[in-house]
């Protein structure tokens, strides 16, 4: 199989021409043209208390700002929900007893303690870099936000994500040549994670799910009924509730109680399958506005995960048309592949 896949290869007809189209149109695109014309961004200076912090993310819907220090008059790093998750996970100790850390540290403190001497640069980028290199800074750094500042002026003028990059390419793919890639499956092209899926069930206490999200590094825990059913997802946005809501003393209390806030507006847990196309799972993602949909079989049980940041490797850094992709195909589906495809207003508020 190995030397088919080579000839195979080796043969520049059979490379679909425009398996490359997305990477070239990340790499022709700046990251200034990601910035709306009208945005938000709280900074927070690091003397603010931590506690003050997380209760600005939430009275101004934001999911991270930069920290700014001033003795140094620069960026020092993020304060994001993992800040909030690894402070419960670390100091609740039941609900009768105040967690001391979360009430009264400033962020230079938590970050003292949490980065013990291990501090490292804030990861950036340039408005006027690629957004293939925001992809890349994005995946190869596994962060989800990255920060534009200006190398000039030094001001953080926007906060990218998976979601803006991926939504932006979404609205020219009309206006460009669709790759082959597009129409296979996710079977077939091996997207997404399909072992050591971590997830919960409806009964799990929030202090178990804050220590699988620390210990695993992951950004979202599908549940699962005794059946072995997917029928909800508790995702790291979630936990930020506890702060709105001031219910973080109590992490006893099940996930399904802690998601009782969104059963309004809520639409359920978006899945997909893995003999659905590409192209079908790009529209779904972007179109529900989610990080991530859960893979599951006919009878919706849980089989795996795909991302937001898997969906841009494949699209972006390493194109699903590539050599590297066709390799792990089976080789019937090899060869059929290779013979049907011959081939500025923004809005900064300063919290200290």
């Amino acid at each position: 199989q190995g030397c088919i896949c080579e000839l195979i290869y080796q043969n520049p007809q059979s490379r679909c021409p425009d398996c490359d189209i997305y990477t070239r149109f990340m790499k022709s695109h700046q990251c200034y043209d990601l910035i709306p014309t009208s945005s938000k961004l709280v900074v927070f200076d690091t003397t603010l208390q931590v506690k003050k912090a997380f209760f600005a993310l939430v009275a101004n819907g934001v999911r991270a700002a930069p920290l700014w220090e001033t003795k140094k008059q620069s960026f020092v790093g993020m304060l994001t929900i993992t800040d909030f998750i690894i402070i419960l996970h670390r100091y609740y100790k039941s609900p009768l007893v105040q967690i001391y850390e979360l009430e009264e540290h400033k962020i230079e403190t938590w970050r003292e303690l949490y980065l013990q001497e291990t501090f490292k640069p804030l990861v950036n980028i340039s408005p006027d870099a690629s957004i293939y290199d925001a992809v890349y800074s994005l995946i190869k750094n596994k962060i989800h936000r990255l920060p534009v500042i200006d190398p000039v002026t030094g001001n953080a003028l926007y906060i990218l994500t998976h979601k803006r990059i991926l939504k932006f390419l979404q609205l020219f793919v009309c206006e460009m040549p669709k790759p082959a890639f597009m129409k296979l499956t996710l079977g077939e092209l091996g997207i997404g994670t399909y072992s050591n899926i971590a997830f919960i069930h409806p009964d799990t206490p929030i202090i178990k799910a804050l220590s699988i999200f620390v210990e695993k590094r992951v950004s979202a825990l599908p549940v699962v009924d005794i059946n072995g059913r997917v029928v909800d997802i508790y995702s790291k946005f979630d936990v930020i509730n506890l702060a709105a809501e001031k219910t973080y003393n109590n992490l006893d209390v099940s996930v399904t109680q802690a998601l009782q806030h969104r059963s309004q507006y809520f639409e359920g847990v978006m899945k997909c399958n893995r003999h659905e196309t590409l192209e079908t799972i790009v529209t779904r993602i972007v179109k529900a506005e989610v990080h991530r949909l859960v893979v599951v079989d006919s009878n919706s049980s849980i089989e795996g995960i795909v991302s937001l940041s898997d969906i841009l490797q494949a699209l972006v850094l390493t194109p699903a048309g590539n050599r590297s992709y066709l390799l792990n195909l089976p080789l019937i589906l090899l060869i059929n592949h290779c013979n049907k495809h011959s081939f500025n207003w923004i809005l900064i508020l300063f919290i200290h």
